[in-house]
């Protein structure tokens, strides 16, 4: 029977060997729940010994000689420093949000990331992003204002996501956040700056008495391509500055400091995740905004640099480690959080989420960049969505007007997708953009494709609202944004207390992935000493019960 632990001898001797290790046997643990136990112990370090012939693990250093009867002496062959879960990542992070650990839970639109959701994290020292898209005006005012009483300290950050085809919604929305003090935002799905990104961010410029750059808005930005990144990464442009200085927006003196700060403090690598994602591979995109990161802060000499985290994929502790690993100042998790039990969804979309697989997802287009063709990732396991959002792209792409497709395929979509006349839908549509976005409609009236693009976008907004609200006989059109890290998650937790829907904690989990991360940074530290442990002490799981 192979040890739980033992030791490779290395070629060349290291300085730690040199330094004897003194105790009693009492101290020195080789069983796998004594070492599991200790290497969970994040706050004490840990020193590997060997004793005639067997290796075993030690809280104690051993510097002095004992005095105790039946004291040893043993060759010091590792040592793993304390790794609490705050060390984890740029403390810069930390300090700029007021968290407690480099680790925050992305935005995921119409409300799934609740204001339960948000709350929670805040306490609990993390941070949250509500999820503001898709929702009204008057909804996310009020959701902002119950955010700010449980969380005083502005440890929160609310999601702006483009809006192409909505320009004054998001100018509005910017407007409405800087009006109740929200001073972080989450900004998403941008391919380029915006009037109103501009405008949150130098509005909250400002002198200090000592003449320093006070930033009191920060833009965290989730970002998959490098083109994007760099407009972030420098200062805003000019010819936005100088719109925003005609419009009576910001002042002389913040379009001046504004030349002298970055859009955003954050850049979030959104790799393969839920919802709008380019699938790109974060093993490949960490090293390459850093990249840029660096060439840009060489170029500009930001007094604070902007830091680069992970997003899309993240859902083990071995994805944040890998994460870390690369360097990024912090991780986001979204898809994982939608099962949990303060997401905004509905109990089927939790249950599906709960049981998903890591090939369970498909692409489908976007309900907010229908036209362009821009797709999101979805969940296809126990719904059509994707399916029937794509018919519905061909169908726009081969015809130029509602009145252009025959009456066999309008037959056809309004029984099985629409389950309603398409004449019906367009009244409908006209009542909610008359209100939400006039100029949209009168776009509309004037092109027949774009009529039919709104008409087709129905189906598409709603879809994701059936799938929160849980719409009854709507179940297989439900709209369910996920990313193969769910399917990642449930092995993950499989047999464990987090296995059941009902347990699953936005809390929980974080602390969950992060100690997980910790437990196996240091199994790792002892491997590379040439410490060996048995292939069940590599990984962490979390436990069956909840302790």
């Amino acid at each position: 029977m192979q040890p739980v632990i033992n030791y490779t001898q290395n070629q060349n001797e290291q300085p730690l060997h040199q330094i004897p290790w003194f105790g009693i046997p009492d101290h020195l643990k080789n069983t796998k729940k004594d070492i599991l136990q200790l290497l969970l112990n994040f706050n004490q370090p840990n020193w590997a010994v060997s004793h005639d012939s067997q290796t075993y693990l030690s809280t104690q250093n051993g510097i002095n000689p004992t005095n105790s009867n039946g004291g040893i002496q043993s060759q010091r062959i590792a040592y793993v420093p304390p790794m609490p879960l705050e060390s984890f990542g740029d403390p810069t992070f930390m300090q700029t949000y007021g968290t407690r650990y480099a680790y925050y839970a992305g935005a995921m639109a119409n409300g799934i990331a609740s204001v339960d959701m948000v709350v929670a994290l805040g306490k609990a020292g993390f941070l949250g992003s509500f999820g503001s898209a898709g929702l009204s005006p008057a909804r996310i005012e009020s959701a902002i204002h119950s955010i700010q009483q449980s969380l005083p300290n502005h440890n929160f950050a609310i999601n702006l996501i483009h809006s192409p085809n909505e320009p004054l919604l998001e100018r509005h929305l910017a407007e409405l956040y800087l009006k109740m003090g929200v001073q972080v935002i989450e900004a998403s799905a941008y391919m380029d700056l915006t009037y109103a990104l501009v405008h949150f961010r130098v509005a909250g410029l400002s002198r200090t008495p000592t003449g320093d750059i006070h930033i009191q808005n920060h833009i965290i930005a989730k970002i998959s391509r490098k083109e994007v990144a760099r407009k972030f990464m420098l200062p805003a442009p000019d010819d936005l500055l100088n719109q925003l200085l005609a419009d009576g927006k910001i002042t002389h003196q913040q379009a001046e400091l504004a030349k002298f700060v970055p859009m955003a403090d954050d850049i979030t690598v959104e790799a393969d995740s839920g919802g709008h994602t380019d699938n790109r591979p974060l093993v490949a995109l960490i090293p390459t905004m850093l990249s840029v990161r660096d060439e840009i802060q060489a170029q500009m000499q930001y007094l604070q640099s902007i830091r680069v985290g992970a997003g899309g994929g993240i859902s083990t502790p071995s994805s944040a480690l890998a994460a870390f690993m690369m360097g990024a100042a912090y991780v986001v998790t979204g898809s994982i959080n939608q099962a949990c039990v303060e997401a905004g969804a509905s109990e089927h979309t939790r249950r599906l989420l709960s049981q998903a697989d890591m090939a369970d997802v498909i692409m489908a287009p976007a309900a907010d960049m229908f036209e362009m063709g821009v797709r999101v990732q979805v969940l296809k396991r126990g719904t059509m969505f994707a399916m029937r959002a794509s018919r519905l792209y061909e169908i726009y792409s081969k015809y130029n007007s509602l009145e252009e497709i025959p009456a066999p395929e309008r037959e056809k979509i309004e029984k099985t997708i629409f389950k309603r006349n398409l004449d019906e839908i367009w009244e409908e549509t006209q009542a909610f953009f008359e209100d939400r976005d006039p100029k949209n409609l009168e776009r509309a009236y004037q092109d027949p494709h774009h009529k039919l693009a709104l008409i087709f976008r129905w189906y598409l907004g709603l879809s994701s609202r059936w799938s929160v609200v849980g719409e009854t006989g709507r179940e297989m059109d439900y709209q369910i944004w996920c990313g193969p890290a769910m399917g990642a998650f449930n092995q993950w937790v499989r047999g464990s207390f987090l296995e059941p829907m009902e347990n699953r904690r936005v809390v929980d989990i974080a602390k969950q992935i992060l100690m997980g991360a910790a437990y196996q940074a240091r199994v790792r530290s002892l491997v590379n000493q040439g410490v060996v442990l048995s292939d069940d002490l590599h990984l962490y799981y979390p436990p069956d019960n909840q302790e």
